[in-house]
């Protein structure tokens, strides 16, 4: 927008300083600045987009037109294009039109699409003539079977299809293949805007635009309001409609004007209730929503029409002002047609030239003209008292309308206008972007900056509270580190003791990802071993070792070898539960002490006593007990292993069974070979013993088993050396006594460069501010003004040379995290 006032000129300068602020101060860097950039970007936004949005057929084009009072877009009824059409300020000499236009395979595309909507065949090749005309033949023969171009949606596509391929023949030369063409008004000899928008307006040209960007001359443009027309949201071609929405929901879009069809269909469509829920999603737009109820006119011969529209707006448009009710046609054609007279017959001859010509030489009857007889004979609109008028069935259309506009004259047209709404559409519009655009855009950003500076203010007066509280000569510091040592450390005892109960929690829940990784690496080494001892498993070395403990006897039974074999796999099995229980042990204490050390009562209790008051010690103690705990836990475990399992011989169970065969098999001799051959079966014996009793082990009884020995040790010694850690007073204050005096000026040194620092900042926000608020007054806004701290204006007097070569230098103090770092009382 233009013509920026002088107290406003650095208004993105001073919100982005206070935004910078904000950026620097950790408690506050992740606050949501979104609705403030979005408000500043529209505040300070050299343009004001206008976006026209609504269903195909609402009149967006013939309501932009008549707001403008001229015939810049085309209107028809039936008709839909992709085209965006945005109309910006020029001054009267330098008014001119840019087209682009569609390329051969966008209008392929949409010839495509069209066509199957008919129930067409496939178009091949829109570049053959044969192809065109029997599409357009198609379409012909489609329009009269359906009773006219506008008389049902079949028809409307089919007329749609015959201008898009009239406008592809009658441009080939200017349409690219695959890029969009771009031309000035020059390029195609037209010496003034009437020219351009008049080929711009021919419906068949019109259908292969891309995109047409008007610049006239216009007072509603001014200040750099920007109007853009959009294809409707239910248009035939999908990309087209959503061409509207992405506008809709562009940043760049700052107002809306909904033109919506209720008027003449009775009720809201499922495409308007979207358009509605789109707009509200975009920040930039807020409420700038203008509700147009376009072809009013249909509601004047309709009663129960008109009630329905009455009661759609009470129930769903009762929060906004913002609602009106036009006719976009009578309203424009109004508008024009007061400028004709009786020599060029009101504009039959002139503003509807091209309309009047019939196919066959006679003369048809424009759109208007209709409505315009029909205004006069049944709208109920026109005073009997005051307009004397007859739609006689004997004379034409056109004559009629010549007839009444000769014997009515002025005032008529006035009336006509009045009641089309359009005036006070334009009025309110106009009102709204001369005299409350800017104070309204101006209000919001001083809204959504007001909740920032909000907290800025909080945060700085906090920060010099916090400051001011401390003290500032070396012997009040030093007392107050004194008075405050015993909290500490039954602060850090506390804090000791409840990181350990919160590890213990961890590894009994199941929490811990580490210890769980190490526990099941456990479980793994004894399954792989248990495997490994089966398959290694010798009869004639266990048969060998029955023999020797009974001299006198030459052979054994299959009891015996079982027996050596359970010691055996037993007591290897417990080798491997001590050796992984000891490395699970270890690892989790290593884990523990590197967490208790990061820790911040780690590191201050080295401050208050020098040592960590035996921390480490009372762990590596703990450790030790856990261990020899958990080698005799595994031991004992693994001893069980030498008994069969209870159920092993039950009645009905494959291990008996199993048993049984072994035995048949081993009772065949009474020599070494025959119990060696049964090998095989022996392991298999073994293995269905010893896979339940380790699995119950190591899945069961051996972790319940880890999980209380280290909660019975962690937690007591924890509680324990909290209790140790506060006994140390005296050591702690004969220590800090030594190292005082140094931190305490360390801190004051400190505390008063903190100071210094958010004093200088509050200057710099006082400034930014005192700025905003100087352009909120000028824009009459000084209900809104932003907080100031402090007694702001003497700060800014006594400062303001520091503080405005800081600002417009950008050289803000980077932020010392004052509050963490500010000593507290």
């Amino acid at each position: 927008m233009s013509d920026m006032l002088a107290q406003c000129q650095n208004l993105k300068e001073q919100v982005e300083s206070i935004l910078q602020l904000l950026q620097q101060e950790p408690t506050l860097l992740y606050q949501d600045i979104t609705s403030v950039q979005t408000s500043l970007n529209k505040a300070i936004s050299p343009k004001f987009e206008i976006v026209f949005a609504g269903a195909f057929s609402a009149g967006k084009s013939m309501l932009i037109n008549a707001l403008l009072e001229r015939e810049l877009l085309y209107s028809a009824e039936g008709h839909a294009t992709g085209t965006e059409c945005k109309i910006e300020y020029a001054e009267l000499d330098q008014e001119r039109v840019v087209l682009t236009f569609l390329s051969e395979a966008e209008i392929r595309e949409q010839a495509v699409l069209l066509s199957q909507q008919m129930g067409f065949k496939t178009v091949t090749n829109i570049n053959q003539h044969d192809v065109i005309n029997l599409l357009r033949q198609g379409c012909e023969t489609i329009i009269q079977q359906e009773g006219g171009e506008s008389k049902s949606e079949r028809a409307k596509q089919a007329k749609a299809l015959i201008l898009l391929l009239k406008g592809y023949v009658a441009n080939r030369d200017r349409i690219h293949t695959v890029n969009n063409a771009t031309y000035s008004m020059e390029q195609f000899n037209f010496s003034n805007l009437k020219e351009a928008a008049g080929y711009a307006r021919r419906g068949s040209n019109s259908a292969v635009l891309k995109r047409i960007e008007y610049y006239c001359n216009h007072p509603l443009l001014q200040d750099g309001n920007v109007i853009i027309d959009t294809p409707g949201i239910d248009a035939p071609v999908e990309k087209d409609a959503q061409l509207t929405y992405a506008k809709i929901q562009h940043p760049d879009t700052s107002a809306v004007i909904c033109v919506l069809k209720p008027a003449s269909t009775g009720d809201m469509t499922k495409e308007e209730t979207e358009l509605l829920e789109t707009m509200r999603e975009n920040g930039g737009i807020r409420d700038r929503v203008f509700y147009i109820f376009n072809r009013i006119d249909e509601t004047w011969y309709n009663t129960q029409l008109r009630q329905r529209l009455d009661d759609l707006i009470t129930g769903q448009f009762h929060h906004t002002s913002r609602v009106y009710k036009t006719s976009g046609l009578l309203g424009f054609y109004g508008s024009q047609i007061k400028q004709t007279s009786e020599r060029d017959r009101f504009g039959l001859d002139s503003v509807f030239a091209e309309s009047v010509k019939g196919l066959d030489g006679r003369e048809e009857t424009p759109q208007f003209i209709n409505e315009f007889n029909r205004y006069c004979a049944n709208s109920g609109k026109l005073s009997a008292s005051k307009f004397r008028i007859s739609v006689n069935s004997f004379e034409t259309s056109n004559e009629n309308y010549v007839r009444i506009i000769t014997e009515q004259g002025t005032p008529l047209i006035n009336q006509l206008i009045q009641d089309s709404g359009i005036d006070e559409f334009r009025t309110a519009i106009t009102r709204y972007l001369t005299e409350e655009k800017r104070p309204q855009l101006f209000k919001n950003l001083a809204d959504d900056l007001e909740d920032v500076c909000i907290k800025l203010k909080r945060y700085y007066q906090e920060v010099q509270r916090n400051l001011d509280s401390q003290p500032r000569e070396l012997e009040a510091m030093k007392a107050q580190e004194l008075q405050h040592l015993n909290q500490q450390l039954q602060e850090f005892g506390k804090d000791f003791s409840q990181q350990i109960t919160e590890e213990v929690n961890q590894l009994i829940n199941n929490s811990c990802d580490a210890f769980e990784a190490d526990f099941r690496q456990l479980q793994s080494r004894m399954i792989r071993r248990l495997d490994e001892l089966l398959d290694s498993f010798s009869v004639a070395y266990a048969y060998q070792r029955a023999t020797l403990s009974h001299p006198r006897n030459a052979t054994a039974p299959l009891i015996a070898i079982l027996v050596e074999a359970f010691y055996y796999l037993a007591n290897q099995l417990e080798d491997i539960l001590v050796e992984s229980s000891q490395q699970v042990i270890v690892n989790f204490f290593q884990r523990l002490i590197q967490k208790v050390r990061k820790s911040e009562y780690y590191r201050q209790l080295y401050r208050l006593l020098g040592n960590d008051g035996g921390i480490e010690q009372q762990i590596r103690i703990v450790e030790k007990q856990v261990t020899q705990s958990l080698v005799s836990a595994a031991s004992v475990e693994c001893d069980r292993f030498v008994r069969e399992s209870p159920r092993f011989y039950d009645e009905g169970t494959f291990s008996i069974y199993q048993f049984r065969q072994t035995l048949l098999q081993t009772s065949q001799g009474y020599d070494c070979e025959s119990m060696v051959e049964a090998e095989p079966a022996i392991r298999q014996l073994l293995k269905l013993d010893f896979e339940s009793k380790v699995s119950q082990t190591i899945r069961k009884s051996f972790r319940q088993t880890v999980n209380q020995t280290l909660k019975t040790e962690l937690l007591p010694m924890a509680d324990k050396q909290a209790d140790e850690i506060c006994q140390q007073y005296p050591h702690a204050r004969a220590y800090l006594e030594k190292t005082l005096e140094k931190e305490a000026e360390d801190k004051i040194s400190h505390n008063r460069l903190l100071l210094n620092a958010v004093k200088e900042k509050i200057n710099v926000y006082n400034l930014a501010v005192y700025n905003i608020n100087s352009c909120l007054q000028a824009m009459q806004l000084s209900d809104h003004f932003l907080p100031i701290i402090g007694d702001a204006y003497s700060l800014l007097a006594t400062d303001s040379e520091v503080v405005n070569s800081s600002f417009s230098n950008n050289e803000f103090i980077p932020s010392d995290r004052l509050i963490d770092e500010v000593v507290e009382v």
